[in-house]
């Protein structure tokens, strides 16, 4: 038979996804384990074979070195790795073992010793019975005939030392042509190439035929998913060549990307977040309100920001406007109605939490009636907890001042993450020393080794030196230290604007909020 008019090219790129080149057009093959991979490429080339007529022989390319593959319309296969290249045409020691799929290797019987056992000139053979064909041609060097014409035992099609390779013992006379066919003169030195070689045909091994399944498709999807820049001049390059030339994003946009993965993963269950600080003023209403709007809108909802405050707290003053008033302590009035989940749902909380619409989740409130003589306790926090950890995936809790309220202890006794608080300022830094130090002597000691401290700065020119120092201190008792900047938009101290937030402000925020998720 000829040679295949196209000479395809498969490239690993790990050890389960491939690239076939084949003239100027790329294709991806994906699979779960490297023999299902290799399946997938024989296939692929069997497909050139068969609608070439002809064996194609591909290239392997994995890193630096490349050896060929030959594949046959049937779908038989050689993968010659003791033939291994570097790209110096340098041989290299194969990295995996020689490769059969349905063609037998040679014995002795069939492996002529000699170019004058293959010559036109030599004794007819019987002819075997018809079965399927398969050229297979593999350049060996010719071994030098003696004066009787016979092979040395030791000059072997292969040389010993290639170990991916079986060494072919000599064949006895009588298993090849005949001696007295061949021609007295010695072969001549040169390349010897095999004759067809017939076989019975024979089950196809399932992995070399292996087809994809609707869930190969499914999950090679993500794979074949490429960030595309938006930010930088590799965004600006997309946008004038209109997706022509897509560059990755840079490394500040891919840093982003990364941190918007972190938000965004899975949960097996509902999660609650405590922040605290026992001093006034320390930022946590105002970090618990960014952080419920930076998961929602990362996440897509099913966020709750809680005023976990026993009397009154700020958290529903700095919310958007609702059409309603109520509050923790009248949802707890009528808590025994979503008991059952049968008989409530998400919807029916409307009437008592405040959608901030844009932003993507909900805020209870704590009691606003100043008349009021009634508080919350940790056996209402628990039933609280209990009923609204079935309809929201994440709750951030604000706490009150008072470290000694039940409601307050209860909060960290439920927190699955603790948020520590404090503005870059001498007394509130001390104050969240002194709540850890206090949560460590009851027994919070590993809830403390794994929380996130925020130091907001106060002003636009926060004390950097004082800012350093309060970062090596919370650097060594606590999980993580991020920073946020000062932002115009949350001075007023009334209901925040989201959209007014600056993309440093948001960049920060998202930093904080990745490095929580990745500990839940």
């Amino acid at each position: 038979m000829g040679t295949a008019t196209f000479e395809p090219t498969v490239h690993y790129t790990s050890t389960t996804v491939a690239q076939i080149h084949v003239g100027g057009e790329i294709d991806e093959v994906f699979a779960s384990t490297e023999e299902a991979l290799r399946g997938r490429i024989v296939e692929a080339i069997r497909l050139l074979a068969a609608s070439a007529g002809e064996p194609v022989t591909a290239t392997v390319v994995d890193g630096a070195v490349r050896w060929p593959l030959i594949v046959h319309p049937d779908g038989s296969f050689i993968e010659a790795t003791a033939l291994a290249e570097t790209e110096d045409g340098e041989p290299a020691s194969a990295s995996r073992a020689l490769r059969t799929g349905e063609v037998p290797v040679l014995d002795a019987a069939d492996a002529p010793s000699t170019e004058a056992e293959v010559a036109p000139a030599a004794a007819p053979v019987p002819a075997p019975a018809p079965s399927p064909a398969v050229e297979v041609e593999v350049e060996v060097a010719a071994p030098s005939a003696g004066e009787s014409g016979e092979v040395p035992a030791a000059a072997a099609p292969v040389a010993a030392s290639a170990p991916d390779v079986p060494v072919f013992e000599s064949a006895p006379a009588e298993a090849s042509v005949p001696r007295e066919s061949a021609p007295e003169a010695s072969a001549p030195a040169g390349p010897l190439r095999s004759t067809t070689a017939r076989r019975e045909p024979t089950l196809r091994d399932p992995v070399q035929r292996v087809t994809p399944t609707v869930e190969d498709l499914l999950g090679s999807r993500a794979d074949r998913v490429k960030p595309r820049a938006t930010e930088g001049w590799q965004g600006a390059i997309r946008r004038a060549t209109g997706g022509a030339v897509s560059p990755r994003p840079g490394k500040a946009e891919q840093s982003r990307l990364d941190r918007e993965r972190l938000v965004q993963r899975r949960l097996d269950g509902p999660r609650t977040i405590v922040v605290l600080n026992p001093k006034g003023g320390a930022h946590k209403t105002t970090s618990t309100l960014l952080l419920a709007a930076t998961f929602g809108t990362q996440r897509g909802g099913a966020t709750l920001a809680w005023d976990n405050n026993e009397t009154r707290g700020t958290l529903g003053w700095r919310a958007q406007n609702a059409p309603h008033h109520r509050t923790a302590v009248d949802l707890l009035e009528h808590l025994d109605s979503f008991a059952e989940p049968s008989q409530a749902s998400l919807a029916a909380l409307d009437t008592y939490v405040r959608t901030q619409v844009d932003a993507r989740f909900d805020v209870l409130a704590s009691d606003e009636d100043a008349a009021a003589s009634s508080s919350i306790d940790a056996a209402a926090f628990d039933r609280l907890h209990g009923v609204l950890s079935r309809y929201y995936r994440l709750l951030i809790v604000d706490t009150g001042n008072n470290m000694r309220a039940s409601n307050w202890v209860a909060a960290v006794a439920a927190a699955d993450q603790l948020v520590i608080v404090s503005t870059v300022r001498e007394d509130t830094a001390a104050s969240a020393a002194w709540l850890l130090d206090g949560l460590r002597e009851k027994g919070f000691d590993r809830k403390i080794d794994d929380a996130v401290t925020i130091l907001a700065a106060p002003s636009a020119k926060p004390d950097r030196k004082l800012a350093e120092r309060l970062e090596r201190h919370f650097a060594q008792v606590t999980g993580d230290v991020v920073h946020v900047p000062f932002d115009p938009a949350l001075v007023d101290g009334g209901p925040i604007d989201f959209d007014a937030l600056s993309p440093e402000s948001r960049d920060a925020w998202l930093s904080v909020a990745a490095s929580i998720a990745q500990r839940l």
